[in-house]
């Protein structure tokens, strides 16, 4: 499955802002690299805009890019509604073809385990690469492959509740299998009501740290940082997240 047919959870952009707006233990970081740069700052799979909106409305020079029409529309409804100037774009993140190079570009959201293949990975790293100046900081975040992480049982578990627009009480549950050979966890969510189940599925790959470390390194990156949270705690085995600050020390 490529990033292309791997997107049912974004068919509704709105029910997507209604679970995941609230989420901004990320931001503090990106701020404080956003606002060390001139230029203009790039989100790759910037999805609705959750954080390239709130940079612009400070003033950071933003350019946000997602493969998903309807996410960026929604973006872009939501930027007019503020009046916030920013420049998004739709194209496929291992494709890039921008007009600009940038001195930081990130990609939160977990976005990085929507790049399945090797070679997609391959693909989005290098089209990074191109697209930063030397010097230039790329930022992504991504889960970390704990054994909690993969382990998850192969039956319906609840996850957690809230109320949609409507104040109707929406209980969510997955359902997961791990592909150790693929590292590719299939997940399938149900979003049930007392009227019926929404569901959807989506495919994760999974990066362990010492392959991304060679990764990365191939690919013309320095880790300058690799922390297990967003404010910067370590990296361990207990961590749920890998957040990495990577360094493009050569020009092209």
């Amino acid at each position: 499955m490529s990033v292309n047919n791997n997107l049912e959870e974004y068919k509704d952009p709105d029910l997507y802002d209604l679970e995941n707006e609230a989420f901004l233990e990320d931001l503090p970081l990106i701020v404080e690299f956003a606002k060390q740069v001139d230029g203009p700052v790039i989100e790759l799979a910037c999805g609705t805009g959750r954080i390239a909106l709130r940079l612009a409305d400070q003033g950071i020079e933003m350019v946000g890019v997602d493969l998903h029409e309807k996410m960026v529309s929604k973006a872009k409804e939501k930027a007019n509604a503020k009046e916030i100037d920013i420049r998004l774009i739709i194209q496929d993140c291992t494709k890039l073809d921008l007009d600009i190079k940038s001195s930081f570009v990130f990609m939160v959201g977990n976005s990085f385990q929507h790049f399945l293949s090797n070679q997609a990975q391959d693909d989005l790293l290098s089209s990074v690469y191109r697209h930063l100046k030397k010097g230039g900081i790329f930022l992504f975040g991504t889960r970390f492959p704990s054994k909690e992480e993969l382990m998850q049982p192969e039956e319906e578990e609840y996850w957690r509740s809230y109320h949609d627009a409507a104040g109707q009480k929406i209980d969510v549950y997955t359902v997961s299998q791990y592909d150790e050979l693929a590292q590719i966890q299939t997940y399938k969510t149900i979003r049930r009501s007392k009227e019926n189940d929404e569901i959807t599925h989506i495919q994760l790959r999974y990066v362990y740290p010492k392959e991304m470390e060679r990764l990365l390194a191939f690919h013309g990156f320095t880790i300058l940082h690799q922390y297990g949270k967003w404010d910067k705690t370590p990296l361990t085995k207990e961590s749920h997240s890998m957040i990495y600050i990577c360094k493009k020390e050569k020009d092209d």
